[in-house]
């Protein structure tokens, strides 16, 4: 199996100002991708036809924030029909409502991205032999880095009684299709929280596996 990881929002704490105007995001949204490395090829088909239809080169990034309303469907159209045909594709996702986070966890936000990636992946993958665990290393996951694979085989080896092996293969979200693919199913989910975008999350809430903290 391969796990890909991305998230939309941030871990910071300025909650007293407007997010994007001095403030940080109310929620952070992270989104794995579960899929058969048979099937790894699947999503980036997707992710390249957009490139196609903008004329871009895919040697650029295009984030999920920057779609239009008529990409977001047709980006939503494409996942609902790839998991229909495809059931051994996992899509998990959690979500942290920041202002319920107590004062000494945001003190290490570290240790509170590495409890959400654990409470949205392990699972899934706890039944795997091998997983190479593909996340997108420049963004705030930096430095928690291999601290937050040695807590995951922590809590797959000791608590859920797993021999499955993690292989840590961090690739930049811009030279990695299929990262750029989960980003735009974060961005979805995260929206409907931090910009009460409800419609595109509505879509594909039947087809993913989701879960909350602190709300």
């Amino acid at each position: 199996m391969n796990v890909y990881l991305d998230e939309s929002g941030d871990l910071g704490w300025s909650l007293d100002k407007p997010y994007r105007n001095g403030g940080s995001s109310r929620y952070l949204t992270i989104a794995a991708l579960i899929i058969p490395k048979t099937h790894a090829h699947l999503p980036k088909r997707i992710i390249r036809k957009f490139y196609k239809s903008r004329e871009l080169s895919s040697s650029g990034e295009l984030k999920g924030q920057f779609l239009t309303k008529d990409e977001t469907s047709r980006f939503i159209q494409k996942l609902i029909h790839l998991l229909e045909r495809e059931p051994s594709i996992t899509i998990s996702v959690i979500t942290v409502k920041k202002e319920n986070v107590q004062p000494h966890i945001r003190s290490d936000a570290n240790k509170l991205y590495n409890y959400m990636v654990h409470f949205a992946i392990l699972q899934e993958i706890r039944e795997c032999a091998a997983v190479d665990f593909i996340p997108d290393p420049r963004t705030i996951k930096v430095a928690s880095g291999n601290s937050l694979v040695d807590y995951l085989k922590t809590k797959l080896w000791f608590e859920l009684n797993s021999a499955t092996v993690i292989r840590h293969i961090p690739v930049e979200s811009k030279k990695n299709l299929t990262l750029q693919f989960i980003d735009f199913i974060a961005h979805v989910v995260w929206s409907r929280y931090e910009n009460n975008e409800y419609d595109p999350y509505r879509l594909i809430r039947p087809y993913i596996t989701e879960r909350h903290l602190f709300f």
